[in-house]
């Protein structure tokens, strides 16, 4: 039996689960707000074309309007200034699409203080337990900030002083985008930046890190509590969108149940 015939029976049969790290896509999903004077990303919008009537008596279909950056999303390094002569997601090699994954929990921390930030030095405890992080590999890192997804408000939880929700220092950042194996950066928020982060210094130090380094972000992302602490699979599927910037995506992984 050859690998990839290996493989399929395995889905098959169930020795290798498929599950959906993607969010519903629809009018409802929530989406980043930024302060004036920037610029708003749109919400997703379906335009019905027909529905077995009489603009097109036997069959359905759409036109949709959305975000590169809303929902469930991939982004590219041309995403931020500091990777602005970085590939576009069209220029994403297929081959890193493909790749494992490692989750850290720290949802108990992140529903103590919703400002959490991870540091270098959780990362290392981490390390210590469950080995080094995957080379050519994914951090996926669990708030449990997903529980909040049905609500903008909740998911945002901003106040008078912006947004609170769990991130990275800006020394973890950019570790992890100098110094560690992965190549990317998987996050339950709205954005692979904590909250707070436009305070920081730098400002966004995930986007600007990461982007700069030529990694990726994944964000909105579901079910990591699903996942092995090690040892899945993540096939993430953004549009090969021409000079785009990221796109929504769905992402799936890929779990050994024996």
């Amino acid at each position: 039996m050859s690998l990839l015939e290996s493989l399929t029976d395995a889905l098959v049969t169930g020795r290798i689960e498929v599950v959906d790290l993607t969010a519903p896509l629809s009018s409802e999903t929530p989406i980043i707000q930024l302060p004036p004077p920037f610029a708003q990303t749109a919400r997703f919008e379906l335009e019905e074309l027909s529905r077995y009537d009489d603009r097109g008596p036997a069959w359905y279909w759409n036109n949709f309007r959305t975000g590169e950056h809303t929902g469930t999303h991939f982004d590219a390094p041309n995403h931020w200034v500091t990777g602005r002569n970085g590939a576009d997601v069209a220029s994403v090699p297929a081959s890193r699409l493909i790749a494992p994954a490692v989750v850290l929990d720290f949802s108990t921390q992140a529903a103590e203080d919703p400002d959490f930030l991870l540091e270098v030095e959780h990362i290392r405890a981490w390390e210590e337990e469950h080995g080094p992080l995957p080379d050519g590999g994914w951090l996926l890192y669990r708030t449990g900030w997903d529980a909040r997804s049905s609500s903008q408000q909740d998911f945002l939880n901003a106040d008078d002083t912006g947004p609170h929700t769990p991130g990275l220092s800006p020394a973890c950042a950019a570790w992890l985008a100098e110094e560690s194996p992965v190549i990317g950066l998987g996050v339950e928020t709205v954005g692979t930046d904590a909250g707070a982060a436009h305070s920081f210094d730098p400002p966004f130090p995930c986007h600007a890190a990461l982007m700069g380094s030529d990694k990726y972000g994944l964000t909105q992302l579901q079910n990591l509590d699903r996942l092995p602490v090690t040892g899945a699979v993540l096939v993430t599927a953004p549009l090969p969108i021409v000079s785009g910037s990221g796109s929504p995506s769905r992402v799936l992984a890929l779990v050994d149940r024996g």
